[in-house]
């Protein structure tokens, strides 16, 4: 065998060790009981200590040396690329600092789901400190020179500066905040049809069937409830969870058509890439734009009502004089006075991510003291969005994301970004109305699969926007398409 192919293979073992600890976490998340907790960070922390020495041996470095001699063709180099990349944010961070990482992230998210429970902030801030001193002593390791946010920022989104991202998230800020105040004063009033209770079955069912019209694959995925959505998988076994409000029956099937598009980005990988860098998602910004497009540019239409108003009362029956217009509307109707970013409106939900992002760096900078947590988040909702929290559980408390790690949120807004130029490029070569309307959704999937999908990482990320839409990333065509729909749903 080849230097590259010695290396592939030992790349092939990491990736496989990643991904059964991440089977690992989708079980502590939706089917183990609470009791398996302590083994399970035991567990965990075993094998991503495993996982750790065998790919940071000085065999892998040696390879990589003897590869970079060898005659590559482009996708052969990008793979090296990315090995190397693993490879040198890896190979000076001690395995110890990996195993105590890893097994405080298993135990913080038990903390986290019963601080959650009980209202109890004060059980989990020490936990939120070890955390992120953790993070800052691993980013230190990778590189001693940068901020560890910065580092931290790069764990998932390697090759999109966090400079630009922030300058992305001026022009929303600017072209956003007008926005949701001309809403707020606005006499158009958007109807909410829905009262009572919703049981949980029947949304399941309903979800259910929605996939069915997406076009999930069951033989690869599972649909479970966890108590925050998420996704987890590859393509070869892409799952998706979700949670159920009672009063609310349009809240679970958003969050499953968000996750769907998460799956479907997995499932559109490469088979014969599996375990490889060319068979994984390049990062959490292009993941998000995925089930953000499939979540707004799909779910959120009124093609997508028009195909699903009788689906939907076949399974809510009560609701049998409402009509395509108003479930649109319903599912893209404004709530400034919204607390939770996971059932937020599609306009103030960046709201939720600027502050999430101010307090998050703050913290890890140490800017801002875990006791203050609470009240800065209070104080930012009540900038941002004019609404403060009674509860820490519906303010500082409902994002699972703190007990993984930093500086990740931005993902969530870059991807709705990503979505609308994916959007925008797409309907030059698709009527993705039509397409929708009548439920066939293929030529979406195959256009999104050619495009963004099949690359897996073969492209840097900005690389890989200009290959599937033509242009750099840029904010013009999200600010048009909800200045466009809002203005048309608010009479603005």
């Amino acid at each position: 065998m080849s230097a590259y192919d010695d290396l592939l293979d030992r790349y092939r073992r990491y990736a496989n060790l990643g991904n059964a600890a991440m089977l690992l976490n989708w079980d502590q998340q939706v089917t183990m009981p609470d009791g398996g907790a302590p083994a399970r960070a035991q567990q965990s922390a075993a094998l991503s200590a495993v996982r750790h020495e065998q790919f940071t041996a000085d065999e892998t470095e040696r390879l990589l040396d003897a590869v970079a001699a060898d005659d590559l063709d482009d996708a052969e180099a990008a793979v090296v690329r990315e090995v190397r990349r693993e490879y040198e944010r890896n190979a000076d961070v001690p395995t110890e600092l990996v195993d105590d990482l890893t097994q405080l992230q298993s135990e913080a998210q038990e903390t986290w789901q019963a601080a959650k429970r009980e209202d109890d902030f004060e059980a989990f801030a020490p936990s939120l400190v070890e955390l992120r001193d953790l993070h800052r002593e691993r980013a230190s390791h990778i590189d001693p020179g940068k901020p560890a946010y910065e580092v931290m920022f790069e764990d998932g989104e390697p090759y999109l500066p966090l400079e630009r991202v922030e300058s992305v998230f001026d022009e929303l800020r600017e072209g956003l905040v007008p926005l949701i105040e001309d809403i707020r004063e606005s006499d158009a009033a958007v109807a909410w049809p829905f009262e009572g209770e919703y049981d949980a079955e029947t949304q399941e069912a309903l979800s259910r069937d929605v996939l069915d019209f997406l076009g999930y694959d069951w033989n690869r995925g599972r649909l479970d409830t966890a108590p925050h959505p998420f996704m987890s998988g590859t393509q070869y076994d892409a799952r998706i969870t979700t949670r159920y409000r009672d009063d609310d029956p349009l809240d679970a099937l958003t969050a499953t058509v968000h996750e769907f598009g998460h799956a479907t980005y997995q499932l559109g990988l490469r088979d014969d890439a599996y375990a490889t860098p060319l068979g994984e998602p390049r990062s959490s910004g292009v993941h998000e734009s995925q089930s953000r497009f499939y979540e707004n540019h799909v779910g959120r239409t009124k093609p997508f009502w028009q195909a699903n108003r009788d689906r939907f009362v076949e399974h809510f029956p009560r609701h049998d004089d409402v009509s395509a217009r108003e479930l649109w509307e319903a599912a893209n109707k404004v709530h400034p006075d919204n607390l939770i970013r996971v059932e937020a409106d599609e306009l103030t939900y960046h709201m939720h991510i600027i502050l999430r992002c101010e307090i998050d760096r703050a913290f890890v900078e140490g800017d801002l003291g875990v006791d203050e947590i609470p009240r800065a988040w209070d104080e930012k909702m009540d900038e941002y969005l004019g609404v403060t929290p009674d509860t820490d559980r519906e303010g500082c408390l409902q994002d699972v994301h703190w007990s993984y790690g930093f500086a990740g949120f931005q993902n969530y807004t870059v991807g709705s970004v990503l979505a609308a130029q994916l959007d925008h490029a797409m309907r030059e070569d698709l009527l993705v109305d039509a397409l929708v309307r009548d439920g066939d959704l293929e030529p979406i999937h195959d256009w999104l699969e050619e495009r963004v999908h099949r690359h897996g990482r073969r492209y840097t990320t900005p690389e890989l926007i200009e290959e599937a839409t033509g242009e750099p990333l840029t904010a013009e065509y999200f600010l048009d398409y909800v200045t466009e729909k809002y203005t048309d749903l608010y009479e603005l």
